[in-house]
């Protein structure tokens, strides 16, 4: 349930660092936050050390502004990031409670050195630092934006039905797909076609729209994707598939539809992606096992840019009904990512259940190609993967729900 508070952001940082973490508070409260810094919370007489552990104990996250004034020298903020880790150790496993921010070039400390950081300073800084808050308030279920309460349209679902279908390539795919031009480092990872058993799931219909993206946008004030202005998609591509999203653009939107519409919204697994676009036959294609280069937004029907969610809606339609799951866009997933062909082989013969790929891998996996693939690229069972603070003008996603949210991972 929703509650009727903002994300409580505590900043921890060295007295050196006063202008630039002044700088970050004001961004952070324009954006929502209730935001906890000493110069502003602190008033005279009170005891600073009691204060102080009261205000993290408190908070939904500490961010950690780091420097090299504050990673070298011995001080308050040393005790400070000890109390913090302290706090932090008693959160449940996984919670993005504490976040080490460098303000510069800094060596992280040890203690701090195991968590993902992100540098201010770079170009996405800021908007990586609101995606892993936004992250952290859908986690609370909180409001830091006003938002209205009713969602007037949501994604079109289709259902997937439980049960088994054949995942990755034969022998006979693959040498088909390297004769025909595909890069064999890259097919390689589909070896070793194998069963997998999920669960029941919805997925899109289609990519997620400009249009759906934008509301989210306008609720939540998120940064809009690169080549808006005012928050506004481009006039005349709204039902185009939303690019330029990075994964944790993806998964912040997924946890705003959640808390919109008490669905377990997010990204689908590897697998989820695969059976819906193909079905239980193994088809290298959505459609079946003959490519048409008429039947989806390829490098070979020469369009050359993103069409529109529905333009190839009567061609380019799953056994399932999803539309334009190859060509287009890549899709983001939710699996962690790698091209190890042990991955497959250590399914076989063996009935997989709700898989969610790797526990160690680069980025997270993509599927489907884009209008710059080839057919080779855009198959079924083509796996691929970015970094996940990268965007593309050929990346989006779609969406998934479920009614089991557990997921296994390897």
């Amino acid at each position: 349930m929703e509650q009727n508070r903002k994300l409580k952001v505590f900043l921890c940082h060295s007295k050196d660092d006063k202008q630039k973490v002044r700088e970050l508070y004001r961004r952070l409260i324009a954006d929502g936050f209730d935001v906890w810094l000493d110069e502003e919370e602190l008033i005279p007489g009170q005891d600073w050390d009691l204060e102080i552990r009261q205000a993290v104990r408190a908070s939904d996250v500490v961010v950690v502004c780091l420097s090299n004034s504050s990673t070298t020298k011995a001080g308050y903020v040393q005790k400070e990031i000890r109390f913090a880790l302290d706090v932090a150790d008693e959160q449940p496993e996984g919670a993005t409670f504490l976040i080490p921010l460098r303000l510069e070039d800094c060596q992280v400390p040890t203690r701090l050195g195991k968590m993902q950081w992100v540098d201010l300073y770079s170009g996405d800084g800021f908007r990586r630092l609101f995606a892993s808050l936004k992250i952290r308030e859908n986690v609370f279920g909180l409001n830091s934006s006003k938002r209205e309460k009713r969602f007037s349209f949501e994604p079109k679902m289709i259902r997937i039905p439980a049960g088994p279908f054949l995942m990755g390539s034969t022998p006979e795919q693959i040498e088909e797909s390297v004769k025909g031009g595909g890069e064999e480092e890259f097919i390689i990872s589909e070896r070793y076609q194998h069963v997998v058993e999920l669960s029941e799931y919805f997925i899109g219909k289609y990519s997620i729209t400009n249009h759906e993206y934008q509301a989210f946008v306008k609720d939540t004030h998120y940064h809009p994707p690169e080549g808006w202005e005012n928050n506004n998609c481009p006039q005349d591509m709204a039902n185009y598939p939303v690019v330029n999203v990075t994964w944790y653009d993806a998964v912040v939107y997924c946890g705003w539809l959640s808390t919109i519409t008490g669905k377990n919204y997010r990204l689908p697994t590897e697998a989820e992606w695969e059976k819906a676009a193909r079905g239980t036959d193994g088809r290298v294609w959505p459609w079946g096992n003959t490519f048409h280069k008429n039947y989806a937004n390829t490098e070979e029907a020469r369009i050359k840019f993103i069409t529109p969610v529905n333009r190839f809606a009567r061609k380019n339609k799953s056994p399932y009904g999803c539309v334009d799951m190859v060509g287009n866009v890549w899709e983001w997933c939710a699996d962690r990512f790698n091209f190890e062909e042990e991955g497959y082989m250590n399914r076989t013969g063996k009935i997989i259940k709700n898989p969610r790929g790797y526990k160690h891998g680069t980025g997270r996996g993509q599927r489907g190609g884009s209008y710059y693939s080839d057919k080779w690229m855009a198959r079924c069972a083509m796996r691929w993967g970015s970094e996940l603070g990268e965007w593309h003008t050929d990346e989006g996603f779609r969406v998934v729900y479920s009614l089991e949210p557990t997921i296994s991972e390897e």
